[in-house]
């Protein structure tokens, strides 16, 4: 898969451009915001990691750029900066998911690798197990797919992973940390708020199929949970 990489700062392009041909990919890589636009647009790679923190086109506006051309090839954000806002900022615009440095080779290879699944299932047709179903909301973990009331939920690997923890367990009030730990899997350093940021992201997906939905809820001081009480 043609991997592309944006980055400033030489010494990491390098290093992630070694790890991830090691790892069986091809590597495109660019050393701004302006030139990934461009590679974006002319190799079409399967997944786009961006740094934030670029002069001139900086990640997040190359991310609002891509979005708003209707493009939707998967993208990682990595930054160095330590805040919550930037966080939800990036998932907000539409990023796949987000690494903070420092961070290992490792866990960003695993990212990536998750997206490619996700992509890659979303393509196949053939057997695959049952749905898990509550209600009206059907999870189909082997394509990574998300349906409600029958149409499609558009959700990252992130946001998926979030709703089968939910769905798995109905009715059980799952902490921000252990909704972290299920839906990350690794050991990336990331605020346990930013929990709150995908809960809202799927509710506003939710809510554009039925205006009324409710069945995400918060149960304050302790975290979030599948409505369990849904007789259709």
């Amino acid at each position: 898969m043609r991997i592309l990489i944006i980055d400033d700062e030489a010494s990491l392009l390098d290093v992630l451009a070694l790890a991830f041909e090691e790892a069986g990919h091809q590597i495109v890589t660019a050393r701004d915001g302006m030139a990934g636009l461009e590679m974006i647009r002319r190799e079409r790679p399967a997944v786009v990691v961006s740094d934030v923190n670029m002069p001139g086109i900086d990640g997040f506006t190359l991310l609002r750029r891509v979005r708003e051309s209707g493009d939707r090839v998967p993208m990682i954000l990595l930054t160095s900066r330590d805040s919550e806002v930037d966080e939800a900022l990036g998932l907000e615009l539409g990023a796949d998911d987000y690494v903070a440095k420092p961070f290992s080779t490792r866990v960003l290879l695993a990212r990536v690798a998750a997206i490619l699944r996700r992509e890659s299932l979303r393509q196949t047709e053939g057997w695959e197990q049952p749905p898990i179903e509550i209600g009206e909301m059907q999870l189909y973990p082997e394509r990574l797919e998300a349906r409600y009331r029958g149409q499609i939920i558009p959700t990252t690997v992130t946001e998926f992973r979030l709703l089968e923890a939910l769905l798995r367990r109905p009715g059980i009030v799952l902490s921000r940390e252990r909704l972290l730990q299920i839906v990350r899997g690794d050991d990336s350093v990331v605020t346990d708020r930013i929990i709150d940021t995908y809960v809202r992201r799927l509710r506003r997906k939710l809510e554009q199929v039925d205006e009324q939905f409710d069945r995400i809820q918060t149960v304050v001081g302790a975290g979030y949970r599948w409505r369990a009480d849904e007789s259709n």
